[in-house]
């Protein structure tokens, strides 16, 4: 909870809350099947509430789950991604997001200033 309040956004609250989203996701899609289903039969032709009970609404809910499922996979990806990028700039000796910055604002390594260029004798801009 103390992770929602958090106004420099130093930790990620997202992998601590996607079980609960997904777990969310699921039961709202059940509760569709459901409704899919009572609303087929609610018509009275029995053939029209079997063809919704067994292809279109799972193929509903599936669909919907697998969607759901990509994008908080992605949205996980992410987050990870952005969490070992900062641990390799940590271990480089770099200033993580979030950090204070070194003394001096110097580059890592030691120099004042941009490294020169290394292409050799290119024009720099």
């Amino acid at each position: 909870m103390k992770a929602l309040f958090d106004f420099n956004f130093d930790s990620f609250v997202t992998p601590k809350l996607v079980k609960v989203v997904y777990i969310l996701i699921t039961i709202g899609l059940a509760i569709l099947y459901l409704g899919i289903v009572i609303s087929a039969f609610a018509t009275r032709q029995v053939a029209f509430g079997f063809f919704a009970l067994i292809i279109v609404g799972p193929l509903v809910v599936l669909i919907y789950l697998a969607l759901a499922r990509m994008g908080l996979e992605s949205l996980i990806a992410t987050i990870r991604t952005a969490q070992n990028t900062g641990e390799l700039v940590r271990l480089a000796g770099g200033n993580v997001p979030g950090t204070s910055p070194q003394s001096g604002d110097t580059y890592p390594g030691g120099p004042t200033a941009p490294p020169s260029n290394p292409y050799g004798n290119a024009p720099q801009a």
